[in-house]
């Protein structure tokens, strides 16, 4: 793979990794649409470059990692479905639905019930008006560029809870991020809450995955294949940091909706490119 691929594929990777949109559908559909070969190198680098983007999360929300052991008995909770079926169906999962089909037709589900779920929660517009100052005097009390200083306010049922709805993102195009932003909305959290936790909960899942890839791979790594890595996951981290910070600003006051009519359009548009090509 190119170095110019393999920061295109980091600008996808840290852009969509933490919005409700699905990176690794997005992956798929730019490696597609950029005739890029997805040899094991390439499959091993959308994975491995996710240490970028968890990064950009340590930094922006490092101090909930030094607040309590509460915090990270939730963080425990909300990883363990994901680690389970993650180490026993993986593999399973990817080789059945690891197409760009499965993907496309997985964004658009999965934001017809993005839509659903952000209205049937929020409701009109004079409701969402209202939910929008409240929170915004909540995150003038509670937060400070972009990092929420109290409490997490997530009980244990409901990061399980949040745990096993994540479990769905094992299919391509669903969004890791889309399905634990809206089982806290489910849940009854606020979607700051609900993306924030989100974020929080990247870390254990993310970091698992791509260690276990990275220990596997790290023997047969050239030392050009190595650059593509250091480059990219700089790339990633720059890029996450910047969405993270913009989504939390946007979500807070305009909601999930948009979010879910681009998955709709994104994936309509490519059901009609892989039809007619």
């Amino acid at each position: 793979m190119e170095l110019t691929h393999g920061i295109l594929l980091a600008i996808v990777e840290g852009l969509t990794e933490f919005l409700p949109v699905s990176s690794t559908g997005h992956i798929i559909l730019t490696s597609t649409l950029l005739g890029i070969n997805e040899d094991d190198f390439v499959k091993n680098y959308t994975v491995i470059v996710q240490f970028g983007a968890i990064a950009s999360v340590l930094v922006l929300y490092w101090q909930r990692f030094f607040q309590s052991l509460d915090f990270y008995k939730k963080l425990v909770l909300g990883f363990l479905p994901a680690g389970v079926v993650g180490l026993s169906l993986k593999n399973i999962i990817d080789d059945l639905l690891g197409s760009p089909s499965v993907v496309a037709w997985a964004l658009v589900l999965g934001g017809i019930a993005l839509i659903i779920l952000d209205r049937r929660e929020y409701g009109n517009k004079s409701e969402l008006e209202g939910n929008n100052e409240k929170q915004e005097l909540k995150e003038e009390m509670n937060s400070k560029e972009g990092q929420s200083l109290g409490e997490l306010e997530v009980s244990y049922r409901q990061a399980f809870f949040i745990g096993l709805v994540q479990c769905l993102a094992f299919v391509p195009g669903v969004s890791r991020s889309a399905a634990t932003i809206m089982g806290g909305i489910w849940q009854g959290l606020d979607r700051k809450t609900a993306a924030e936790f989100s974020f929080l909960l990247a870390v254990p899942t993310l970091t698992g995955a791509t260690a276990i890839k990275l220990l596997k791979i790290a023997p047969t790594i050239t030392n050009d294949q190595l650059g593509i890595i250091v480059i990219g996951n700089l790339v990633a981290f720059v890029v996450g940091y910047l969405a993270i910070r913009l989504f939390i600003y946007y979500v807070s006051r305009f909601g999930f909706e948009k979010f879910g009519w681009y998955r709709i359009i994104l994936g309509s548009l490519f059901i009609l490119f892989l039809h007619y090509s």
